[in-house]
């Protein structure tokens, strides 16, 4: 293979213990592809060149010595720009933090430098983690078509991938952040459980409703990097002690004799029909491979839907508390969709609405954990949107009510704490991915994994790459 730069993770793992291709070899070919694409595309917000090499030649004498340290040993990545690295500027999409260095790794970034991974750099994102970018940034461009939405918040970290700038990245998600980058690069995001991830180390946007978790170009690649992060970390209270299994043992199975619960309704009310037609072929290819589609009624989503944005923004405010709003003017403007409106809305929510919003969290994740008494996954929609232009973006976000519905596939998982995957599932006529997403229970990534893979080996979406 010529074109490393689109092979999944997996196989380039497999070349590197086999000595096809080194990790320096590597390592030079993407910092050469990113140094000729990323002026145009903007993913990149910070490029550490000499220490993706040193690493890249660590790994590369340690395999020549025998000792392979598995899947992610020699393979370059990179991180969106809210993991604490060791004297590396981690700003989190603000320039208020254009000069923080931290002084040590985050849990996560530790674990992928213990597997060998290879640190090509940090990913641009939107400020402070929210919807919009700072109005100094030059958002990350769409590979697929410029004029069209990259997503939020990890922008960067969909580009990067889609373009091959690296083999996998970090994301986080706290409503949609992995799940709408992933979509509309046309690559695969898996959000854990949460706590399945240490978030040590990582810049907040809302505590309880930020997951940790890879883009990649395929579901296995995800189960490789999620493999290396997750895990119990005496650093991050609320991480979860149970054991993390190997995300591909058990990939042979497929998807024979699960169901996959469907809500026609809620799948496809008020969603544009290239969205809707991608589902339906979705389910067609599950029931091939022998799944059994299950017709269920998701619990009423509306309440804990709107429910978000009261926990986003109250716990938005909190995370921002030293710099907001004593230094409110280094923020972007204070509007719908920004980090500083968002800071505003979480200061105005009493005691009694963050409440309704915490029973509408409880109602809802209970039902859902009913739900799936029935079902071992649901089948739904990433976006309600095809063909998302970027004024289409920058229009959605000064109407409230309007990014509310835009979310309704999305923040309701956030509230629950439930893993998702997003896989990619056709184009529109304008050549745009379509996306769609598995949900599963709790703790449940591995047949997330196990059923994207499925997908992925009889369909081929996942290896169309944009021209570049």
């Amino acid at each position: 293979m010529t074109n490393w730069h689109y092979a999944t993770l997996t196989e380039t793992a497999d070349a590197i213990r086999r000595r096809v291709v080194s990790p320096l070899e590597l390592t030079n070919a993407l910092l050469d592809r990113i140094a000729t694409l990323d002026p145009a595309l903007h993913a990149y917000a910070t490029v550490t060149p000499e220490l993706a090499l040193a690493q890249a030649r660590r790994a590369e004498a340690e395999i020549a010595r025998g000792r392979h340290r598995g899947p992610l040993h020699g393979i370059p990545i990179a991180l969106k720009d809210i993991y604490d690295t060791e004297g590396i500027v981690t700003a989190a999409g603000m320039p208020i933090h254009a000069g923080r260095k931290p002084e040590t790794d985050a849990t996560v970034v530790k674990r992928l430098a213990e597997a060998g991974a290879v640190l090509l750099g940090k990913l641009q994102l939107t400020e402070g983690v929210f919807a919009k970018h700072h109005p100094t940034i030059i958002p990350p461009r769409n590979p697929w078509n410029g004029d069209y939405y990259a997503g939020a918040s990890s922008s960067g970290s969909g580009v990067a991938t889609a373009a091959g700038l690296c083999f996998a990245t970090l994301g986080s998600d706290t409503g949609g952040s992995i799940r709408f980058p992933s979509s509309a690069n046309g690559v695969t995001g898996l959000k854990p459980s949460w706590g399945r991830v240490s978030r040590h180390g990582v810049f907040p946007l809302a505590d309880s409703l930020d997951h940790v978790g890879p883009m990649t170009r395929s579901a296995a690649d995800a189960g490789v990097v999620l493999g290396a992060i997750a895990g119990l970390d005496p650093d991050d209270p609320t991480s979860l002690a149970a054991p993390v299994p190997d995300y591909l043992a058990s990939l042979e199975r497929g998807v024979r004799g699960l169901r996959i619960g469907i809500d026609h309704a809620y799948n496809e009310t008020n969603v544009d029909n290239e969205i809707v037609r991608a589902l339906q072929q979705a389910a067609e290819v599950f029931e091939e491979l022998g799944a059994t589609i299950v017709p269920v009624r998701l619990p009423d989503h509306r309440a804990v839907n709107e429910a978000w944005g009261s926990y986003c923004g109250v716990e938005a405010a909190l995370a921002h508390a030293a710099t907001y709003p004593a230094r409110s003017a280094d923020y972007g403007p204070a509007a719908s969709g920004t980090i500083a409106g968002l800071i505003e809305y979480g200061r105005t929510i009493t005691s009694a609405q963050l409440m309704m919003a915490h029973h509408a969290r409880l109602a809802f994740s209970g039902a859902l954990a009913t739900l799936f008494a029935d079902v071992d996954l649901l089948l739904i929609p990433t976006q309600p949107l095809a063909d998302f232009t970027v004024a289409q973006e920058a229009e959605l976000f000064t109407m409230p009510n309007e990014l509310t519905a835009f979310l309704r596939f999305v923040s309701p998982f956030n509230m629950s704490g439930s893993p998702t995957i997003t896989l990619p599932g056709g184009f529109t006529a304008k050549g745009l991915p379509l996306s769609f997403q598995l949900v599963g229970r709790h703790l449940d990534e591995a047949l997330l994994v196990r059923a994207g893979d499925a997908y992925q080996q009889v369909t081929d979406w996942h290896r169309r790459h944009p021209s570049l």
